[in-house]
């Protein structure tokens, strides 16, 4: 019975926590994205203290049920190895004890604190377990789901409907796909063969977990009178962490999955609490105060809209896509609040880079900020309208906003280049920046003042730029445009 409810609750998440990634409309979030937001790692960064104390807590008397119920890494390498045992009828017992490779576990943990100290979370977002099923789930998993809802939409318009909408498929950070498909080709071949490897030997998460259920409440305990000594449960065990010869098991490995239990026909495998622990190990003092110290550790560390229609001018010329200009500040979502801020906090889960109706948000391929998301305005603008990304991301990077909070924000400012403006190019009349402007921070003025029958040219009013780029989406400039946004590296209000 356990077994079944884990399999229930673990379905649950896995699937609701997939569909935030896939759905790009941004309509579940309302009532899915707690999901997200109780995930370890962008609970730790939002600094909710709450959420990390209920985790630890459930740990503490569960044991490990974050991993085995809650993280969708945890969960997709389950469905991974169940696929496997299920492909022959003798890989249901394929597992075998192996100790723990703790020179390795506590070296990830190591670079993934001082790496979550140093600034470095790039390197902290390719190892945390919910940002790598974030990148698999959209750069992955959301492009199939993409191309499956453009062919019902063909058919829907076939038959006169608009139940569907078709929506542009691309890759918009090649590195970040690649780390994404590498990720998973690892973490598939792991579980494949062995289980929860990359769960008890690379996921600093579960390390972390690790050192809160050595001594957990509640735990598989083997009763060794009852025990024949055939070995199913070691052999059914993902976790690899039940050692047969001494009947003991590795509470600090285990992921609660209740698979033991269910696999002994003999009833000498029961979930009870500490006291009854028939082949309990004392653990040694240090390692309760490495746990307070690492806990410690983080706790400081801690301290609607429709899709984007396609651009045309006027409904008349479609609008080829610009080149990306080079900009000396990056640009990020309103309620970031700063550069530092969003780069501090972002987990690079791409789960705001999913639900973005307009494409602006995509991995940025800096170094310093690798698949952190960035705003670009090659194929829409950021309308003043749409706050999607700030009501979903989890880890408190961009703070939630209301429509009329995001219009007031000044996330850059809009700079004119008159060498590339058509205007002085080609000698026609254009306007396009100023037409569309939703802040009216663009006004056209005569080239030449003193006559009358001059074009005219477009100039910034940087006070009232919110930096929302329709200017620059829009300039008909290429393959540079005319114009284009800086960012602020503090947002400011109007």
């Amino acid at each position: 019975m356990l077994r079944k409810i884990r399999i229930v609750l673990a379905s649950i998440f896995f699937i609701g926590i997939t569909l935030l990634f896939l759905d790009f409309t941004g309509t579940l979030h309302a009532w899915l994205g707690w999901m997200a937001k109780v995930q370890f790692l962008p609970a730790v960064l939002a600094a909710n203290a709450v959420i990390v104390a209920v985790l630890l807590l459930l740990t503490v008397l569960f044991g490990r049920v974050y991993c085995s119920v809650i993280c969708p890494l945890g969960v997709m390498q389950d469905i991974i190895s169940w696929i496997h045992g299920r492909t022959k009828k003798k890989n249901r017992f394929r597992f075998t004890y192996s100790p723990a490779k703790k020179w390795l576990r506590y070296g990830v943990l190591v670079l993934f604190l001082a790496a979550l100290v140093l600034g470095a979370h790039s390197l902290v977002a390719i190892v945390a377990p919910y940002s790598a099923y974030g990148r698999i789930a959209s750069n992955l998993f959301a492009p199939l789901y993409q191309w499956g809802n453009n062919f019902f939409a063909w058919i829907a318009e076939r038959a006169g409907s608009y139940a569907f909408y078709s929506v542009d498929v691309w890759i918009k950070s090649v590195s970040t796909f690649a780390i994404a498909a590498v990720t998973f080709i690892v973490i598939f071949v792991l579980a494949w063969k062995n289980g929860r490897t990359w769960c008890n030997t690379i996921c600093p998460v579960g390390t972390i977990l690790g050192f809160f259920s050595r001594r957990s409440i509640f735990a598989p305990v083997i009763d060794t009178e009852k025990c024949r000594n055939c070995g199913l449960c070691g052999r059914q065990c993902k976790a690899s962490c039940i050692n047969m010869k001494e009947h003991e098991i590795d509470y600090s490995r285990c992921v609660a999955c209740m698979d033991c239990i269910d696999t002994c026909k003999d009833g000498a495998i029961r979930y009870e609490p500490y006291w009854k622990r028939s082949s309990r190990r004392s653990v040694p003092h240090d390692e309760g105060r490495r746990a307070f110290l690492i806990s410690g550790a983080i706790a400081a560390t801690a301290a609607t809209v429709k899709a984007q229609e396609m651009k045309v001018d006027g409904g008349l010329a479609e609008i080829a896509h610009a080149e990306k200009p080079e900009r000396q500040v990056p640009l990020v979502p309103a309620g970031s609040l700063s550069l530092k801020n969003f780069s501090d906090h972002c987990t690079a889960c791409q789960l705001c880079v999913s639900v973005c109706p307009n494409q602006v948000l995509r991995p940025s391929t800096s170094l310093l900020t690798l698949m952190q998301p960035e705003m670009s305005y090659e194929r829409g603008y950021c309308r003043p309208e749409c706050n999607k990304c700030s009501q979903v991301c989890p880890a408190g990077a961009i703070k939630p906003i209301s429509i009329e909070e995001k219009s007031s924000i000044q996330i850059g400012y809009a700079v004119v280049n008159l060498d590339s403006c058509i205007v002085n190019k080609d000698n026609v009349k254009c306007g396009n920046c100023a037409r569309h402007c939703p802040a009216g921070a663009i006004r056209m003025v005569r080239r030449n003042p003193e006559d009358k029958e001059s074009l005219m040219i477009p100039t910034v009013n940087e006070e009232r730029c919110i930096g929302c780029g329709a200017c620059e989406n829009l300039c008909p400039a290429r393959p540079f445009t005319a114009i284009h946004v800086e960012g602020h590296e503090v947002h400011k209000m109007i």
